[in-house]
């Protein structure tokens, strides 16, 4: 087990020292820590990702499973955490690409206030989209399985009803933004519909390009393109909120970089390690806590725009979610 270990996450820890040495050369010793802090908040909040991407490769041959390593890491690591927030505040801020690009490397406090105050569109739009991807697990039709049985099988009888998965992201996307002022109720609703709306036409693109197929009763999400780029979705949804709160530590977009990436090829590499030992097989409610996980997150998402969440608390529920769902799964087999 140490040797597959060390296999998986050889890489990781490498491209993580790598980050560090980097950010000791350029800012000190306080750089250096806040890259590592980074590191470890992302993979312990991001945890939950692994289980949910292990769910969708493990019908994925070796060949596109190592694509979603590579480029779908250049993708997490230069897509959402560089370009992703200059082009939202880009969007924000009415500028051009050269003048965002000047104030992320120049006047990093411009740049992060700017980010800030599109915090609750971004929120949201995560949110929706996360809320929708909780919700598709659990009014699965042909769903028989179950760990929390009193909420869940409840879901699975709604899945008869047609769309039922947008009507419940849309319900509380309405109650959230309830609690808020104008004009970022407007912005906040309007947001969150785009997060439904993607989502909706990712799935649907799946399903027209062959890419989603029906085994055993439930939706499989086949590899190709349309499938590594549904899985891209999952995963920048889940970097969102992380990207805005990282501000919070370091206005430094290079660290932040540094520090958000290593921990995304942290997640890469329990992915791997999940779908490789083939886990989800043995326990049986990982998934199930994992998809928890992520409605408590979209939750969390949703309702810190009103008031204040702290990351350890969002990060502690998707923890204790994924725990309590292994420790009922370790249990099961026992019996």
């Amino acid at each position: 087990m140490l040797k597959s270990f060390y296999t998986y996450f050889t890489g990781s820890f490498l491209f993580c020292g790598a980050a560090v040495v980097v950010a000791y050369v350029v800012g000190g010793f306080k750089a250096a820590l806040t890259v590592l802090f980074l590191t470890i908040l992302e993979t312990s909040l991001s945890f939950d990702n692994a289980v949910v991407n292990a769910g969708i490769l493990k019908n994925w041959g070796i060949k596109w499973r190592r694509r979603f390593l590579t480029w779908g890491m250049l993708v997490a690591v230069f897509g959402m955490r560089l370009v992703f927030p200059m082009i939202i505040v880009g969007v924000v801020g009415k500028l051009n690409p050269l003048r965002t690009v000047e104030l992320a490397l120049y006047f990093p406090a411009e740049y992060s206030q700017l980010l800030e105050s599109a915090h609750h569109q971004i929120s949201a739009f995560g949110a929706t989209f996360l809320m929708m991807v909780f919700f598709n697990y659990f009014v699965a039709k042909h769903k028989t399985e179950h760990w929390l049985r009193l909420i869940e099988e409840p879901l699975t009888r709604l899945g008869k009803m047609e769309a039922i998965e947008a009507a419940l992201t849309l319900l509380v996307l309405l109650a959230a933004a309830s609690a808020l002022d104008d004009p970022i109720r407007v912005e906040f609703i309007e947001a969150g519909i785009w997060g439904i709306v993607t989502f909706i036409l990712s799935k649907g693109m799946a399903a027209l390009l062959g890419g989603e197929e029906k085994e055993a009763g439930r939706q499989i999400v086949r590899q190709g393109i349309t499938g590594f780029l549904y899985l891209e979705l999952i995963d920048s949804s889940f970097s969102f909120d992380g990207v805005v709160g990282a501000f919070a530590l370091t206005k430094n977009l290079l660290f932040i970089m540094l520090g958000l990436g290593a921990g995304a090829m942290f997640v890469r590499s329990f992915t791997l390690l999940l779908v490789d030992n083939k886990t989800l097989l043995h326990y049986r409610y990982l998934e199930h806590g994992a998809f928890w996980a992520i409605g408590a997150l979209a939750f969390f998402m949703m309702i810190g725009v009103g008031m204040r969440v702290p990351e350890a608390v969002t990060g502690m529920a998707g923890v204790f979610l994924i725990a309590a769902s292994l420790g009922s799964s370790i249990l099961a087999n026992r019996k």
